[in-house]
């Protein structure tokens, strides 16, 4: 891990050492910017997001926060002492730190997998919606007619675009949270 200060920050910002700061922030896991200004942190998560094509996470707990959590790709906003600001721009909100790590190994391996049924649905679905109407105008001979009632299409969409969803966010759980937080390896799995 690497911890900064908003004063190194600056000078890496103003002396144009942003590569060599990328380069050692390569070799951590997690990059820490403490006793930095708003704008130092949304700059750090931008060169990040930038240079390095990653995706970033941003969490923080008050209204210096908001610029950082903006800039990342998922931003993560803690309810504190410091006001609900962070937690308003936030994509995700919870009460204390020690959440965070439900937050993303159980719901956040939880909710991957669900996407990515859903997408694999939802092409399966219009794929075949589709070519029943294509098939159709070689029997009509091209004659732009429908072979369904626009009630019926409507009822179609409705229900097979509505109800699949619903279930598999109630029900869908490949993993148990016991399992997914004893076994952290498992959150891998899915990328």
């Amino acid at each position: 891990g690497l911890v900064i200060d908003g004063q190194t920050l600056n000078v890496i910002f103003q002396g144009g050492l942003e590569e060599k700061f990328l380069a050692l922030t390569k070799h951590c896991r997690s990059v820490l910017c403490c006793r930095s200004t708003p704008i130092q942190k949304s700059m750090v998560v931008k060169l990040v997001r930038r240079q390095l094509k990653v995706m970033t996470l941003s969490i923080g707990d008050g209204a210096n926060d908001v610029s950082m959590i903006q800039a990342a790709d998922v931003g993560i906003g803690i309810s504190g002492q410091e006001g609900m600001q962070a937690v308003m721009a936030s994509d995700f909100a919870i009460s204390r730190f020690k959440h965070l790590k439900k937050l993303l190994l159980v719901h956040g391996h939880w909710c991957y997998s669900r996407l990515a049924k859903m997408v694999i649905y939802f092409f399966y679905k219009n794929v075949s919606y589709v070519s029943l109407l294509f098939w159709y105008q070689f029997f009509c001979g091209f004659s732009g007619s429908t072979m369904i009632d626009y009630w019926q299409m409507i009822f179609f969409n409705l229900f097979f675009t509505s109800m699949p969803p619903l279930l598999f966010g109630l029900l869908d759980r490949d993993v148990s949270a016991e399992t997914l937080l004893g076994l952290p390896e498992l959150y891998k799995n899915g990328q």
